[in-house]
């Protein structure tokens, strides 16, 4: 990697985890696409080297809501319960079962176009409402957040990322749901990252992060999940959940037109 493409990587992570620290994204959803298309990372260590930038970048923002004493409750241990093991499903997947880049951009396609719609609606709708949304049980953010580690393993975001705007878009507010979703997103891209290692070393190409663009980008996240993190009190939440979502569909978009080339 030469100089550039690090401060590229760098200032890219920087940016990306501002934006999206306060509502508990870590902004690995968003860095993938300018790993592929701007970076030229390959498909499937695009993947391991997102989920290298979570690790780097985590600890960012976690310290800066475990010193407002935010990360203490049982949302966070229902989630990192949920999304370990299936981050490690989800690794082994995109190892074996996925590693085109055809059918890689597909399902970035089916999960953010979705994904991206629904939290724009919700949040709208959330807007034009007086009475709180019922949040879900604890049996069901567990199955959420284990199918959503899955995810999480092939896509290369952890699976807190995507817990994050679903749960916000459930009801739950952004302050509750934003230090467990990081936190679920750490400690799972830890697992995922380690998983993809040991299968590096049994399958052929390029299955390995690529270490020195994961690090330049996550301490990028590192700086950027800080300030997101104290800017959190000050923002706007409906803000904040539109932009996420309008971005969801823009990179969804892009991929779709991509594959319908």
């Amino acid at each position: 990697m030469d100089w550039p493409t690090g401060l590229l990587g760098f200032a890219a992570g920087l940016l990306i985890s501002v934006a999206t620290a306060p509502v508990g994204v870590s902004g690995a959803v968003f860095l993938l696409p300018v790993q592929v298309s701007v970076l030229g990372v390959p498909s499937p260590a695009v993947t391991p080297t997102n989920l290298l930038y979570n690790v780097v970048a985590g600890p960012g923002a976690l310290l800066r809501h475990h010193r407002a004493g935010t990360l203490r409750g049982p949302l966070t241990r229902l989630l990192v319960l949920g999304t370990v093991p299936g981050v490690v499903v989800g690794a082994v997947i995109r190892v074996f079962a996925v590693p085109g880049p055809s059918v890689f951009r597909l399902l970035i396609a089916v999960l953010l176009l979705p994904l991206g719609g629904w939290l724009c609606l919700r949040t709208l709708r959330r807007a034009c409402r007086t009475a709180p949304a019922r949040e879900p049980s604890s049996r069901a953010v567990t199955r959420l957040a284990m199918a959503v580690g899955v995810a999480g393993g092939i896509y290369g975001i952890g699976g807190g990322s995507l817990l994050g705007p679903i749960l916000a878009g459930r009801g739950m507010p952004v302050a509750k749901v934003a230090p467990a979703a990081l936190a679920a997103t750490f400690v799972t891209s830890v697992v995922g990252a380690g998983t993809y290692a040991l299968l590096s070393l049994s399958v052929t190409g390029d299955i390995a992060p690529h270490w020195s663009l994961g690090l330049a980008c996550g301490l990028g996240g590192l700086c950027g999940g800080y300030l997101g993190a104290r800017l959190q009190p000050r923002l706007p939440e409906t803000a904040l959940r539109l932009l996420l979502g309008v971005l969801a569909l823009g990179v969804g978009g892009l991929y779709a037109v991509q594959l319908l080339r």
